[in-house]
């Protein structure tokens, strides 16, 4: 599937059935699998076959859409896990130990902030969180002998930056190690991290690449060019043999493209279980076949109900990287071109009690914890997702606490807008 277009990649990657196949990826809901003989299951667990002997690792449906995500990002190889989180989590933990230190950027969704600020950090793993527009000097300065990994969101959620992600790339390379970004809301068909430098991209598929509200999903893929064996003094959970799993050096028998998923769902996932169930793979699949379809209208209801916010004096700010006037427009043109996310951001007049008090009047924009779905949602970051962080910590990651985070469904945008205008009215 390599030579064919992104949009083709959605709805035929991943999955080629044969003679008398099934059409559609079949649901493999089994826990165990047969073999004949142990000497070939052992061959399985010493990593010398391919193949399948427990859900918990590796299931053939879940392996299928790892493939298709794989082939849109432009990856070498990909595992699915039970949610974002657990990805986010994942991509850090199969590099750093307790001792080690990451650079991450402090525009980030608040439990991803959460996850690395606190539960992380009494891990024994340390994170500096850099302004994604500080200065080449700032970010020089966050990096430790120690540090392991940059990470960094594409678009941030909610507070909407876009991160410069070849700067941050080479920064890190400089530095010997890789950059982790989190794609979620740009999703592959409008930002290929991996093409500007990114060694490792994360998703939450259970935003836009499932994007009905019915599977709660992850995803790595790793872009196979970082090259461990020249960093081994940082890496050795990579680079030295590990024993809980026959002595295995991943880096060298897998290789730069298949060292770090293969660690990852060898070690971590037999531990830690984080398992994305074959039902709500399958569930997955069926978004990713209309995500470049539904990417294009997500957008352009996003930019129409924008420019109407920016126009109305009852609002205090707009942010969107699609508007021309918002200080990443040029970063967008780059990374971007053919369009953001279904995201906005604003402020209404008023503070945080006119935009509690505007979300109360909305009729058909609900109030969800969720975003990035084909209804229209909105929420009050402050009050919900970022409600564990204070406010000079919000004002660090540009999520002020009169912020409304509106997710533009895929609903027509003058429906949208008139459902803003009666809210606004009742202020």
């Amino acid at each position: 599937m390599k030579d064919v277009r992104i949009e083709t990649k959605c709805v035929q990657g991943g999955y080629t059935p044969g003679n008398g196949e099934p059409r559609q990826i079949p649901i493999i809901q089994s826990t165990t699998f047969k073999y004949d003989t142990s000497e070939d299951m052992g061959k399985l667990f010493d990593l010398e076959a391919s193949g399948y002997f427990y859900s918990r690792l590796q299931n053939p449906t879940c392996d299928t859409v790892a493939k298709k995500i794989c082939e849109l990002e432009g990856g070498s190889m990909a595992m699915l896990l039970s949610s974002g989180q657990a990805a986010s989590f994942f991509s850090i933990f199969n590099l750093a130990n307790a001792g080690d230190h990451v650079v991450a950027s402090s525009a980030l969704y608040g439990g991803t902030y959460n996850l690395f600020a606190v539960t992380m950090k009494r891990m024994g793993i340390e994170f500096t969180f850099v302004d994604p527009d500080c200065t080449d000097e700032t970010l020089e300065n966050a990096f430790r002998p120690n540090t392991k990994a940059v990470f960094g969101e594409t678009i941030a959620n909610p507070a909407l930056t876009v991160l410069d992600i070849e700067r941050f790339a080479r920064v890190a390379h400089a530095h010997g190690v890789p950059l982790i970004i989190d794609n979620t809301f740009a999703t592959p068909v409008n930002c290929r991290p991996i093409e500007f430098g990114a060694d490792i991209v994360t998703h939450s598929t259970t935003k836009y690449i499932d994007g009905h509200g019915v599977s709660v999903g992850g995803c790595i893929v790793d872009a196979g060019k970082f090259d461990w064996m020249a960093h081994a003094e940082k890496f050795p959970g990579l680079c030295t043999p590990d024993e809980s799993y026959h002595g295995i050096t991943y880096a060298e028998k897998f290789g730069n493209a298949g060292a770090f998923i293969t660690k990852a769902t060898a070690q971590l996932m037999r531990d830690f279980g984080c398992t994305q169930s074959p039902q709500n793979a399958f569930y997955l699949n069926l978004g990713l076949e209309s995500l470049h379809v539904r990417m294009e209208r997500h957008c352009l209801n996003a930019k129409k109900v924008a420019e109407y916010l920016e126009s109305n004096e009852k609002i205090a700010w707009v942010n969107s990287p699609a508007l021309a006037t918002n200080k990443y427009y040029p970063l967008v043109q780059k990374y971007m071109p053919n369009g953001t996310c279904g995201v906005v951001s604003f402020g209404v007049k008023g503070g945080r009690k006119s935009a509690e008090k505007f979300m109360k009047a909305l009729k058909l924009i609900a109030i969800e914890t969720h975003v990035a779905d084909a209804r229209s949602c909105c929420l009050h970051p402050a009050n919900a997702t970022h409600r564990q962080m204070n406010d000079q910590e919000l004002a660090a990651a540009g999520i002020p606490a009169d912020l409304v985070r509106l997710s533009c469904g895929l609903e027509h945008y003058e429906d949208l807008i008139a459902d803003i205008e009666q809210a606004l009215a009742t202020l």
